[in-house]
């Protein structure tokens, strides 16, 4: 019996944030579990050409397992960077397709106390971690003698996040936050990472360089300002 509920604990673990894991192994396994956050980094990653331009279904490839294989395996290496502990604010939600989903901040409340300070934290990890899916994306291209390229959008506020379903329950956050980072990837471009203009204000301090200012069209938001980021220079203290 204690092998089991070890068992599906590391199964929990995995599927769920580990203060989430815990709700549910604790007084709480019969219910739902929500939570609001007020300030919080969403990232989406896509590699909008691979199923452009990679993926096909032939004897080549028998009938497209070879090219899902080889996504698995791009994944794989993004969560590895995820469990890095420079990493460790940021939480994988989902991939869907080719798009790699993450948040930075989703602490308990217990431990977030919600100041500028954390959410400055936060941010520059998202974006850290987008420096670093980009290296690795490198990587693999030059030992699969691929051109996969990332488009890549971030945005900063408040939402919701939960765990929906009875069967196969699935932990996702929803609100205009994700939306617009969403929106920062789809009007992106291939090889960039495109931020709100909000976000990076917060960032400049901390040595993050842009391109200027540009304007782009959200649904439901109509028009607002981005920036490409550059890189970072280190700041002296």
């Amino acid at each position: 019996m204690e092998d089991f509920k070890t068992n599906n604990g590391i199964l929990l673990r995995n599927l769920l944030p580990g203060h989430v894991a815990e709700h549910f192994m604790g007084s709480h396994k019969i219910g739902y579990y929500y939570d609001d956050y007020s300030s919080v980094g969403v990232m989406f990653a896509s590699i909008p050409n691979f199923f452009a331009e990679f993926y096909a279904e032939n004897d080549v490839n028998n009938n497209g397992l070879e090219c899902m294989r080889v996504l698995n395996e791009i994944i794989a290496d993004f969560d590895d960077l995820l469990e890095k502990p420079r990493f460790n604010c940021i939480e994988k939600i989902k991939t869907i397709g080719a798009t790699y989903m993450v948040a930075a901040g989703l602490t308990p409340k217990a431990v977030y106390d919600g100041t500028d300070t954390d959410l400055d934290v936060y941010l520059c990890h998202t974006c850290e971690f987008a420096f670093a899916m980009q290296d690795c994306i490198k990587r693999i291209n030059k030992h699969s003698f691929n051109n996969f390229q990332l488009r890549i959008g971030i945005n900063h506020g408040s939402l919701v996040a939960g765990v929906i379903g009875a069967t196969k329950p699935q932990y996702d956050i929803w609100g205009n936050t994700v939306n617009v980072s969403s929106r920062m990837e789809s009007t992106g471009k291939v090889g960039k990472v495109q931020i709100t203009e909000e976000s990076c204000l917060l960032l400049e301090p901390y040595g993050f360089r842009f391109e200027e200012p540009h304007f782009v069209e959200v649904k439901g938001k109509g028009t607002m300002k981005a920036r490409f980021l550059i890189d970072r220079k280190i700041v002296s203290t």
